[in-house]
């Protein structure tokens, strides 16, 4: 079964504004309010990854590496979060534990939405 994507476009609040499309799957929640408790979108890691993410990407910008889409309930999670041996498998047990409580603090996990960026939704060609 494969993932249906559609683009947004993503207008960051900040100067210079500039438009960058990312993609995500089709069934994925719209985007919460900026503070609003976070829904599972992915906007803000296929944007551009955290400081936790730039580690995993080897990159600052563009999608995330450990960005992972959940089909079954329709969410994108965080692989660092929820299983990080998954993009490093290499990973001692202990040290993956560990890893999973301080991603959750690094990327304010449960503190609210904290992505700055606003979707628009793709204009169509004519």
């Amino acid at each position: 079964m494969g993932l249906n994507l559609h683009p947004q476009a993503v207008r960051p609040e900040a100067p210079p504004a500039r438009m960058q499309v990312v993609w995500l799957a089709a069934a994925a929640p719209t985007k919460p309010a900026f503070g609003a408790t976070c829904n599972g979108c992915g906007l803000c890691c296929a944007w551009q990854p955290c400081p936790l993410g730039v580690l995993v990407s080897r990159r600052r910008f563009g999608a995330c590496d450990a960005l992972q889409w959940h089909a079954e309930q329709a969410v994108y999670r965080c692989a660092m979060v929820a299983a990080p041996t998954t993009i490093w498998p290499w990973l001692p047990r202990w040290m993956a534990a560990l890893l999973q409580r301080l991603a959750r603090r690094w990327i304010a996990a449960g503190r609210g939405c904290d992505c700055d960026a606003e979707p628009q939704a793709p204009q169509q060609e004519s």
